[in-house]
């Protein structure tokens, strides 16, 4: 063989061989959706997302799934608008992603109704209770992912902190962004600690529709308020801060987020662990396991967090204050 014809002969095998390469590079490329029933897209990220979306992105990319290389992220939001779960879940479902992120009971309905083999990793309150699942340990099905909700002893702990907080508290007002999820556990520890306690439902939650909410608060001279854990009030945290300071209406929060935007207190489970587990159901998924074999996890520790200055503004219990697990300044 001339020396010409074997420079070809090699030069065509290297072509052959590194188009292999960047075929199978492209067959790794995996597609994650990540969606919210509230906060917006594009603060799902990496860099711009609350810290329990920022520690999934960081928890992935150490377990070696990183944007951009090996896993491509399309993030979508409801915009806390409810209306809008079904034609989001349907549009989702159809890119026909690998895996789907996404939080909140009612929109993980809104998913499981619109598919059964994309696996779904959730967060959420408590599955069980939701009708999602009818076991946490044995999910089966393609839902698995993190509950927030530690049993019905939740509510009536923090309706004892507010209580704890001001003793002089008589009127709470419950604000549910979707079912009223434990009520019942609330009305009975409302019962034990004299409390009037109230329900309210927001059909959506904007900042129009919150701000409306905090004045009818005020003006029924409530004494406090508590936030269940759905995704769509997160995404307002920083204005229901500002609310809580402008009508002076002390507010127990499900998440830490809330008190470093300068809510008052949160008893809250610690989220960066949920993240990281969440990542960890991502990544086992990606790689073989089914959704349905990965239990759904609860957790059994959470953490009062106080903001100091509103601390102080409320002259909240120094008892209370001296108890808690974090305050941030």
């Amino acid at each position: 063989m001339r020396r010409r014809d074997c420079l070809r002969l090699i030069g065509s095998a290297v072509g052959a061989l590194l188009l292999h390469g960047a075929s199978s590079a492209q067959q790794k490329m995996r597609r994650l959706a990540f969606v919210h029933s509230g906060i917006p897209a594009d603060q799902l990220t990496e860099s711009a997302g609350p810290f329990w979306v920022r520690r999934v992105y960081q928890t992935l990319r150490e377990l070696g799934d990183v944007e951009g290389q090996n896993l491509i992220v399309e993030r979508f939001s409801a915009g806390g608008r409810y209306e809008q779960f079904a034609p989001l879940a349907a549009d989702v479902v159809s890119r026909k992603p690998d895996v789907i992120i996404l939080n909140f009971n009612d929109l993980a309905k809104k998913f499981t109704a619109a598919t059964s083999t994309i696996p779904l990793v959730a967060i959420t309150g408590d599955p069980v209770a939701a009708g999602l699942l009818t076991s946490l340990a044995h999910p089966g099905g393609n839902l698995t992912g993190v509950s927030i909700n530690a049993g019905l002893e939740i509510y009536g702990k923090r309706l004892q902190l507010i209580k704890e907080a001001m003793p002089t508290t008589r009127k709470v007002m419950a604000l549910f962004s979707g079912a009223l999820s434990g009520m019942s556990a609330y009305e009975e520890a409302a019962r034990q600690l004299g409390i009037e306690l109230t329900a309210k439902q927001l059909a959506e939650v904007n900042d129009a529709q919150l701000r409306h909410t905090f004045a009818e608060i005020s003006e029924q001279q409530f004494d406090a308020a508590i936030v269940d854990e759905g995704g769509s009030f997160l995404a307002q945290r920083t204005l229901m801060a500002a609310l809580e300071e402008q009508y002076r209406l002390l507010v127990l929060y499900p998440y830490r987020d809330y008190v470093e935007e300068g809510g008052a207190m949160a008893y809250a489970p610690d989220l960066g662990e949920l993240a990281q587990r969440i990542a960890n159901d991502v990544h086992q998924i990606l790689n073989g396991t089914k959704a349905g074999d990965i239990p759904f996890y609860q957790p059994s520790k959470f953490q009062l967090i106080v903001n100091a200055r509103a601390a102080r503004a409320f002259n909240l219990s120094p008892t209370l204050i001296a108890r808690a697990d974090e305050v941030i300044e």
